[in-house]
């Protein structure tokens, strides 16, 4: 019945978006000769409306007759009887209004024009059929009026309706394919009496049934004018939709005055509420525990204190600091020790990805200054500081509490204990923190590069306005003078023509740093431009030997995915957007994409072998002059990742630094709008 469901309904839905695109209303009374001008639609239409009807040989009369043998073979003692008259008086109804809604979209009327004859009245308001309270519409047809033909639909429009509706027929023909295809998700559901799906099941009381529906709906169907007056007369008591509409606008009145009591505009106080409610909820729970440690021991090694205090310090430091520049570096120093802490406690993999995520952050948190004023507004007054120091210290407080109540609360040993091995048997490799990211816990590294994709697709979205991507800036365009050029150094200003012709003139010297003669030259580092050319072969490498060792080793995509967003990061910094365009001349939304669909196909392709949904594969061969291959297909996903990560950056490097560059030195933006304001990245 689901099935059958499915395939009819979705199919009169997109039959009905098509009438509605090709005559622009989907008022039954503005229809008319529809099918005859649409006759592949008014085909794909008939067999989905003769399947909803449950008309012989369809999958809706195979799955409605199993329905009522069904409820026909129930317990005397329950409601089965009842039940059965509802659903044959439903299945009347749905007989009845599965004609009238064929007929009217398709028939051709005697008394009605096609509806591009039709026009409203000058003073009505007519979308589809419905006017506006003190209108009225003329909808009788205009004497004089010139028919215009209806607009024929793409075929690309029609042709997913009527596989559906098409569908639904070869499956009744075929009641064994509908079987084969929905016997896997019938056994989930509790065990019943044996049955099999049959067009043909004989003269049952069931089949007698059927044609009395049939009959009752036809009728019906053909008495509609009457059935359409009495239902007019009768008394329809208040409109459903007018309680609706006047529900939602008083709740919407009543969020208005709850949102400006709440919401006032403040971060701190949100953020306050937020964690006052986290301390009063999971604070006052950790304290009533009984499974708090008998014993405790501050540290290890002494590494681990200075570490500790290093972050200690560092955030008390960034919440009195009144730069914002300032605040940032102290909490990449915190983010470094909290690095330095996973090293000392034996986590590599999660050292190296936080030190690397900290680099990255630390840029853009740079790159998003250029646009914010140097300092914070004004600090809080000294009663509103205390009251946030409490609440930092309770959350703080709070956290401790979970981190040592939580082990003792364990009743049963935890599954990571078998990961180990776990990872190894199933997922080909001994790193067990990349393994689990691409096989154990597979689906939430997904979510999580989807994630990524969103946030580097709304980055760009709020910098690029009308085209995402932006421009890939290269070398070879930057010919005209710009205002990078430009210094307060009376030097730089005469040397402006010589290094314009350097830029203009060919050189038969191959640069390494292409796009360094764009920038003036009191911008440019001599000794940071050697720096990244001995650095930046060595990056793309490490990255590429931290994807493909990752399996076995401290690594990964996501951390491989960083360190070439590094590399790119130095060569923007080295060269500004110029040098970007040299080093990435991609769009990041085609690496985004591309890494996105790789991941996801791995997972499908696993699903195509037999296997289930991002499975991974073992493969061991033997190459000649290599010696022996051990290959996973997880690795592929990490491929994935990889991409993402690396499309992430970029993209965030195209939209908050060479798009705000470009900004700044054509003047598109009143900040960068004269050379006493905050100069670009490409000029520092």
């Amino acid at each position: 019945m689901l099935g059958a469901h499915a395939m009819f309904k979705a199919a009169l839905f997109l039959v009905v978006g098509v009438v509605d695109a090709a005559t622009g209303t989907r008022d039954l009374r503005r229809l008319s000769g529809v099918g005859r001008a649409l006759p592949l639609t008014a085909l794909a239409g008939a067999l989905a409306t003769a399947s909803m009807i449950g008309l012989p040989p369809f999958a809706g009369y195979v799955a409605k007759e199993a329905g009522l043998e069904a409820l026909g073979h129930l317990d005397e003692g329950s409601a089965g009887p009842v039940v059965l008259v509802a659903v044959a008086l439903g299945s009347v109804l749905t007989v009845a209004y599965g004609l009238r809604l064929w007929w009217g979209a398709f028939a051709t009327k005697c008394a009605v024009v096609p509806a591009s004859a039709l026009v409203p009245d000058s003073v009505a308001t007519q979308v589809d059929g419905a006017s506006s309270p003190g209108t009225t519409t003329r909808l009788e047809p205009v004497v004089g009026a010139e028919p215009a033909p209806v607009t024929k639909p793409s075929l690309m429009l029609v042709w997913p309706a009527m596989i559906l509706a098409v569908l639904g027929l070869a499956v009744a023909l075929l009641p064994q394919l509908g079987e084969h295809l929905l016997q896997p998700y019938a056994e989930t559901y509790p065990e019943g009496e044996a049955g099999h799906l049959a067009l043909w099941a004989g003269f049952t009381p069931t089949f007698v049934l059927t044609l009395g529906i049939l009959a009752a709906g036809i009728a019906l169907w053909l008495v509609r004018d009457r059935v359409e007056r009495l239902q007019s007369g009768a008394y329809r008591g208040p409109e459903a939709d007018r309680i609706y509409r006047r529900f939602m606008r008083r709740l919407d009145d009543v969020a208005a005055d709850v949102t400006a009591v709440t919401q006032r505009g403040s971060l701190p106080l949100y953020l306050g509420i937020i964690l006052a409610v986290f301390v009063l909820s999971v604070g006052l729970t950790t304290i009533t525990q009984t499974s708090w440690p008998d014993t405790l021991r501050a540290f290890d090694q002494p590494a681990q204190v200075v570490f500790a205090a290093a972050t200690i310090v560092s955030a008390a430091l960034a919440a009195r600091a009144r730069r914002r520049l300032k605040a940032v570096i102290l909490l990449g120093i915190g983010g470094y020790s909290v690095a330095g802490l996973f090293l000392l406690h034996g986590a590599p993999d999660l050292a190296l990805t936080q030190v690397l995520v900290e680099t990255v952050t630390l840029v853009v948190f740079v790159l998003v200054l250029r646009r914010l004023p140097p300092y914070f507004s004004d600090r809080p007054l000294a009663a509103s500081r205390w009251v946030r120091l409490g609440i930092g210290l309770a959350v703080g407080l709070t956290v401790a509490g979970v981190a040592l109540v939580a082990p003792g609360a364990r009743i049963h040993a935890p599954v990571s204990e078998d990961f180990a091995e776990e990872a190894v048997r199933w997922g080909g490799g001994h790193n067990i923190v990349n393994v689990t990211l691409v096989d154990i816990r597979a689906w939430d590294t997904m979510g999580e590069i989807s994630v990524l994709l969103v946030a580097a697709t709304g980055v760009a979205s709020l910098v690029f306005l009308s085209r995402r991507g932006g421009q890939i800036f290269r070398a070879d365009e930057a010919r005209q003078e710009r205002r990078v050029w430009a210094g307060p150094d009376p030097m730089a200003r005469l040397r402006r023509a010589t290094d314009q012709a350097r830029v203009d003139a060919p050189s038969t010297d191959r640069e390494w740093l292409r796009a360094g003669s764009t920038l003036a030259p009191q911008r440019r580092s001599v000794i940071f431009e050697v720096v990244v050319r001995l650095l930046y072969q060595t990056m793309i490498v490490y990255s590429l030997f931290l994807l493909f060792s990752g399996h076995n080793a401290p690594g990964g995509g996501f951390a491989a995915g960083l360190v070439t967003g590094i590399a790119l990061i130095v060569r923007y910094l080295a060269g500004g957007r110029y040098e970007l365009g040299e080093a990435a001349p991609v769009q990041p939304g085609l690496l985004l994409g591309l890494g996105l669909f790789l991941s996801a196909g791995v997972g499908l392709f696993a699903l195509v072998l037999g296997g289930s949904v991002l499975q991974s594969w073992i493969i061991d061969i033997h190459l000649p002059l290599i010696g022996d291959l051990h290959l996973v297909t997880s690795l592929f996903f990490d491929v994935g990742v990889y991409l993402v990560v690396v499309g992430l950056v970029l993209d965030i490097l195209r939209s908050l630094g060479a798009e705000l560059d470009r900004r700044a030195e054509t003047g598109e933006d009143a900040a960068f709008g004269s050379d006493d304001g905050v100069r670009s990245g490409a000029e520092r």
